[in-house]
């Protein structure tokens, strides 16, 4: 019986080894879709995030890049 309950331990491992926000880009989130060009560098936050346990020092890279791409958007948009 033990036997058994290591597959079932098995079945969470497999569904976490996909890669962190996949349904994400591929469902019509409104959210997500008002960030156009930001999207992806912020689900690249979002992914960083959860694989550093909310450790925002740790993913300062991806933080100045949403920053800059915002940047970037305000300052096309003001124009």
């Amino acid at each position: 019986m033990e036997s058994s309950s290591s597959n079932t331990r098995n079945v969470p491992l497999s569904v976490s080894q996909r890669p962190l926000h996949v349904t994400d880009a591929d469902e019509e989130d409104e959210s997500v879709k008002q960030l156009n060009e930001c999207a992806t560098i912020y689900l690249s936050l979002q992914d960083c995030l959860v694989e550093s346990n909310r450790n925002w020092k740790a993913c300062q890279a991806q933080v100045q890049a949403l920053k800059a791409c915002q940047a970037k958007r305000n300052k096309s948009d003001q124009t």
